[in-house]
């Protein structure tokens, strides 16, 4: 149930939920970090931080950073650049969707970790492991988002458009890209969280540097407080990450209605 225009809570501006958000969570934070199950995993902001510290001191952080955003970015841009005419072919052709359709459906069940030993058999370790594995987690996601987007295109559009003499190229670039760009966006967005929670899986794949890499080092040691640094830290990029993506969809696509 949405509440009311004059309900208390419409009345508090945006920075201070924000605020009593970072507050409540640091009071979870704080009582995880003295409880006697959870103390040792969750130590408090103070040695969290001088874990982080150190890490940078050690001159590994902005390697692990440099690396993973690496490994997401190409991972993430291969896997729209498939995902996009896959959609959209699936979506347009009946064979291609019956042949691809069902593979992609099953494929996407499957967690990485299971097959990221087949891709390192096939891509050896490092890099390009990495990329495969989050290329293909990426692309399956993308592409099921994309594909429901443009199978539900108006199909009244598409037949006016046929009518008045539109060729399957201009029907593609006047009535299905705009009618589809939200949900692009949306699969866009999506992409992006997939590829920084495949992270830990596809530096599983024997990585030199990386922020997964680093929390599988760290827990072999039990160090936490670096360890939940470095999470926190995947956190906050994939928060950046979404605030950039919101951020072009309102320029994109300032014409659809939303709910508030």
């Amino acid at each position: 149930m949405r509440n009311s225009k004059n309900s208390w809570a419409n009345k508090i501006p945006a920075w201070a939920w924000g605020i009593i958000s970072l507050l409540v969570a640091l009071a979870v934070w704080y009582l995880m970090s003295i409880g006697e199950r959870t103390g040792r995993a969750f130590p408090f902001a103070p040695v969290t931080i001088e874990g982080l510290a150190r890490m940078i001191k050690n001159g590994v952080f902005f390697e692990d950073l440099a690396s993973s955003l690496i490994s997401v970015g190409a991972g993430f841009a291969l896997g729209f650049v498939i995902a996009l005419p896959v959609a959209i072919l699936m979506a347009w052709y009946l064979p291609i969707r019956n042949v691809v359709n069902p593979w992609i459906q099953f494929v996407r069940n499957i967690p990485p970790l299971a097959y990221v030993p087949l891709i390192v058999m096939t891509a050896g370790v490092g890099r390009p492991a990495q990329v495969t594995v989050i290329t293909i987690a990426c692309f399956l996601t993308m592409c099921v988002t994309i594909y429901q987007g443009v199978t539900n295109v108006d199909e009244t559009l598409i037949r006016a458009a046929r009518v008045l003499g539109a060729k399957n190229r201009d029907i593609f670039i006047r009535v299905i890209t705009p009618a589809t760009l939200p949900f692009i966006i949306t699969a866009i967005r999506l992409g992006a969280s997939v590829a920084l929670t495949t992270l830990i899986a596809a530096e599983s794949t024997g990585s030199g540097a990386g922020l997964g890499m680093r929390i599988r080092a760290l827990n072999n040691t039990f160090d936490s407080a670096p360890m939940l640094a470095y999470v926190i830290i995947i956190g906050i990029l994939g928060i950046l990450i979404e605030k950039i993506i919101r951020f072009l969809e309102k320029k994109l696509t300032g014409w659809q209605e939303t709910i508030k």
